[in-house]
């Protein structure tokens, strides 16, 4: 199989540029686990291209690219290097080369996942923003939002001056995460539609009260980051059960898979209850979207249908009849 060539390449490749052996073992997993769970999360979702850049201290490693830049260096079957031009802890996919979108990331120690198994979680999150880069006109259509204010970086998607701080948007959306969270306790049948209900009454409230464009920009982080942290709380769950290959699971930092599936969802919950609009500002919508996608979950299990016929708002799901 292709991950089991790769691994076996990069281990013994005399290359300075050799991908380090722990890397080279987490890579292959990913590419294991991700065809073993990822249509368990969202349909066909195996169609997606996925090429990796791993960022070491010294060096940049490139698998599963369709074209690699003229600047790599094949060192091992399907693997090319170059010297590191990105930032050793950096998280992010984009097209890096053109299309496709690449997952660029650092180091387990290097990130915020700092072991192996959260680690491979987060790149399914990274995997996912893959699949939302992928449909046709994505990239105009984000164009077509209005809100980077003649910045062609990319980086008005962080800097937008949305109104965090301003007191009745903050006291508003505490509001509603907490009936968000009170919906999603709810186990008795009746009782959730009829919270659920209340939910999506108070969310369009919420929504209609902040400008045109901050409302399109909250949307927007709320389909693109949100519904991204929601699936990386499912794809943890969906590989509660994965068998990991020998390597993988003889990696000194290694995790269970149950394990992580276990807490995933918990964790996001706890974020959320934590969450200050004012203070957290844009890592607000990680985990109130991922929230939101599981209360979809339970008001209607087909949505997954209809979210890229939506493209950068779940308004339409929460629609109150």
């Amino acid at each position: 199989m292709r991950f089991i060539s790769v691994l076996l390449l990069l281990g013994t490749c005399a290359s300075a540029q050799t991908m380090p052996s722990q890397d080279a073992v987490r890579v292959a997993e990913f590419y294991r686990l991700a065809s073993q769970i990822q249509d368990k999360v969202w349909p066909d979702w195996k169609k997606t291209a996925s090429p990796l850049l791993l960022v070491t201290p010294g060096t940049e490693f490139l698998t599963h690219h369709p074209a690699p830049p003229k600047e790599f260096t094949r060192v091992a079957d399907d693997v090319y290097a170059r010297p590191r031009q990105f930032p050793a802890h950096l998280l992010a996919t984009f097209p890096a080369f053109g299309p496709p979108s690449v997952i660029v990331i650092g180091q387990a120690q290097n990130t915020d996942a700092k072991t192996s198994t959260p680690w491979l979680i987060v790149v399914m999150h990274e995997h996912f923003h893959q699949l939302q880069n992928s449909q046709p006109g994505y990239y105009d259509a984000i164009n077509n939002l209005g809100l980077s204010g003649g910045d062609t970086s990319g980086m008005w998607m962080l800097n937008y001056p949305f109104p965090y701080d301003k007191p009745e948007v903050a006291a508003g959306f505490a509001r509603l995460r907490d009936l968000l969270l009170n919906a999603l306790a709810e186990n008795d049948k009746k009782n959730f539609k009829k919270l659920a209900k209340q939910y999506a009454s108070e969310r369009a409230k919420w929504f209609a009260s902040l400008s045109p464009n901050d409302h399109k920009y909250f949307s927007f982080q709320v389909w693109q980051e949100g519904i991204a942290r929601y699936t990386q709380v499912k794809a943890a769950e969906a590989a509660a059960d994965y068998q990991p290959t020998p390597e993988y699971a003889s990696l000194s930092d290694y995790q269970s898979f149950t394990t992580i599936a276990l807490n995933a969802r918990g964790e996001t919950l706890d974020e959320l209850k934590r969450v200050d609009l004012a203070k957290s500002k844009r890592t607000s919508v990680y985990s109130f979207g991922a929230a939101e996608g599981m209360l979809l979950d339970r008001m209607n299990p087909g949505w997954k249908s209809e979210y890229f016929k939506h493209p950068f708002s779940t308004d339409a799901f929460f629609v109150v009849k």
